[in-house]
């Protein structure tokens, strides 16, 4: 069954240096409907103007994702991590017992556009962790590449969770597949341009539910990033 989530319908505030758009419950903004899918809590798409950002704030007991789609993201943090996370990097930390972090843009002239991805763990109390890896565009060109996992195979980045993530960037006509294992789920985001999937047309901030799909084929109808989750 695919269950389509349209970008219009997502959480959206606007506060002039940053621009917000929501997926799922968070803040102020509350859908019963659409809290989170399975691990997947939170898929946020944020626009931060230049040379602002994030203060120091502190999370626990989650797993946050972040991926980058334009500009670079300047990220500081009480494990004494910091750089700066540019497109094709990918930026996991753990929060566990307690972290406190900060993010910035990291130029005064340009926005930086990105997704901030949080995954419940798979247990509490977990050590704090901070991870950075950087994908060749040819692992993600016209194909699908695993960019974060529970365990780290393929040079991915680990998620304390039993979830895999995967980018790919499509050019006009390309067509991915990924095949599902009895009992998972997956989500589709599509961050950038336009596909097509199961005879829907996805656009920019489109989202597609997947259960008790034995496989997923995506076909881009324009230059695009996807991100598919596969969830157990």
């Amino acid at each position: 069954m695919m269950t389509l989530r349209r970008a219009k319908d997502r959480g959206h505030f606007d506060f002039g240096w940053l621009d917000t758009r929501h997926t799922f419950s968070f803040g102020d903004f509350f859908d019963p409907d659409h809290h989170h899918f399975r691990a997947l809590r939170v898929i946020n798409e944020d626009v931060v103007q230049p040379g602002q950002g994030f203060g120091t704030h502190g999370h626990r007991d989650m797993e946050i994702l972040t991926w980058v789609l334009e500009g670079g993201l300047a990220h500081k943090d009480s494990l004494g991590s910091a750089g700066v996370i540019r497109p094709g990097e990918a930026q996991a930390m753990s929060a566990g017992t307690g972290i406190q972090h900060s993010e910035f843009n990291a130029s005064a002239e340009e926005p930086v556009h990105f997704l901030q991805i949080w995954v419940v763990p798979d247990a509490k109390g977990l050590a704090p962790r901070y991870q950075q890896l950087a994908f060749e565009d040819a692992a993600l060109r016209n194909r699908l590449g695993l960019i974060a996992s529970r365990d780290g195979r393929e040079g991915s980045v680990r998620l304390s969770q039993d979830v895999a993530v995967e980018v790919a960037r499509l050019d006009p006509g390309a067509t991915v597949r990924h095949a599902f294992e009895p009992g998972r789920g997956g989500w589709l985001h599509v961050a950038k341009g336009t596909v097509q999937t199961g005879g829907l047309e996805l656009k920019q901030g489109d989202g597609l539910v997947l259960e008790d799909e034995a496989a997923l084929e995506v076909t881009a109808l324009a230059s695009s990033e996807i991100l598919l989750f596969d969830l157990g």
